[in-house]
């Protein structure tokens, strides 16, 4: 691997032990992936938040890291917690639980990391531009940024997101480079997508049939998706497979340039979507929390919610997960006052994957993500029912799944 001067610098620990830590991992990589050099990163998204997740363990190697002098050398956020930072005791979170989760966020605190803790901080200011590098680790933020975007990032883990933002640096192999970025297989979608959970139910098929490829789409009945559903689609595909980039005929920036499918790409036809909401969809018909918002919730989203609910009162628990900005925002404009007052909340530095749910009692949940429908099935052992957002809020207002 060739390392300029600067790096060399840094690898011999010139800038302390930390960076040269942090150096050692990412050149690491970089040799495991046989990458010929490193990139500087214009922004780095960190995982490995939530204390479910970390963990005891977890917390003392973040404090490591803190106690040692680490400091961020550009711009870096962090993925969700496992609560809301500010609102958890109204949220029900036992209090040893949000310690150590509070101990967490100010142990990146102190290395520079903004305590921004969301799965989309292309939502909240920090928008990566066509052909940035990233090193992003939230595979849903991942997805988006290289898709949507046109930005290049590999799905970082959380201790090589955290070595590459102390460094500025990451590791030049996977989709950094342009011919990985080569659609593998054409996805024909010959079905109506309306919904968001439409399209999350097509990014969990079609991310169990091509796991980490890159799909390129020819959506035959639609035009141009809305943001919200092109986040559903990449965090699902992301979740039943690896896909970190995928292809919109028409609508994504490398597919607008020119970008074309790799020599001997597979071709896929999607005429329905049963697959996709007969797997994610169970049968319990009591529901204790609808949980809206994985990923992260956007303004539309939200105002959607309060015009479904039309200010009647709820009959079960309502989240609606979103980043702090995004919950600020909704406040500013009566949206937030709105849900409340139907009983529902608005939480914000949170995902319902990461937070203690079965220690608080929920057993069946309901939502409109295929990602949030997996995980909570899969991770957590929860029933689940998936659907359109209108059913999630019937589900919410009478406190059964609709029929």
């Amino acid at each position: 691997m060739r390392l300029t001067p600067e790096e060399e610098a840094l690898l011999a620990g010139d800038q302390g032990t930390a960076v040269r830590k942090a150096m050692e991992i990412v050149v690491a990589l970089g040799r495991i992936y046989e990458a010929e050099e490193l990139v500087p990163v214009t922004s780095v998204q960190v995982a490995g938040v939530g204390y479910s997740n970390l963990g005891d363990a977890g917390l003392q190697f973040i404090r490591e890291w803190a106690d040692s002098g680490a400091r961020v050398k550009v711009p870096a956020t962090l993925n969700p917690a496992g609560m809301d930072l500010n609102a958890w005791r109204e949220l029900g979170i036992p209090e040893e639980y949000a310690r150590r989760q509070l101990e967490i966020i100010e142990a990146y605190g102190t290395m520079g990391i903004a305590p921004s803790c969301s799965c989309t901080p292309y939502l909240v200011g920090r928008t990566p531009s066509l052909g940035d590098h990233l090193a992003w680790s939230e595979s849903s933020a991942v997805s988006y940024a290289n898709s949507v975007l046109g930005a290049r990032s590999n799905r970082e883990g959380g201790p090589s997101a955290l070595a590459a933002a102390i460094t500025g640096r990451t590791a030049r192999y996977g989709l950094h480079l342009e011919h990985n970025r080569l659609a593998s297989h054409l996805i024909e979608v010959e079905c109506a997508l309306e919904t968001v959970a439409d399209f999350s139910a097509l990014g969990y098929m079609v991310g169990q049939k091509v796991g980490s490829a890159v799909p390129y789409f020819r959506l035959k009945s639609h035009s141009k998706p809305e943001l919200e559903q092109l986040k559903a689609l990449g965090a699902a595909m992301a979740a039943s497979g690896a896909v970190a980039l995928y292809h919109i005929q028409g609508v994504t920036p490398e597919a607008q340039m020119g970008m074309t499918l790799a020599d001997g790409a597979r071709r896929i036809a999607i005429e329905d979507l049963d697959e996709g909401y007969e797997a994610l969809d169970g049968s319990a018909q009591d529901i204790d929390l609808v949980w809206i918002g994985c990923p992260h919730a956007s303004l539309i989203e939200i105002q959607e919610v309060a015009e479904l609910l039309k200010g009647r009162k709820l009959a079960t628990e309502l989240w609606i997960t979103t980043a702090r900005e995004i919950t600020s925002a909704a406040r500013a404009n009566g949206l937030a006052q709105m849900i409340a007052s139907c009983g529902g909340k608005l939480v914000a530095d949170a995902c319902i994957i990461g937070a203690p749910v079965r220690e608080m009692g929920f057993r069946t949940l309901a939502t409109n993500s295929a990602k949030g429908a997996f995980y909570l099935q899969s991770h957590l052992g929860l029933e689940v029912r998936f659907g359109s957002l209108s059913r999630c809020v019937e589900a919410a207002l009478t406190g059964r799944w609709p029929a």
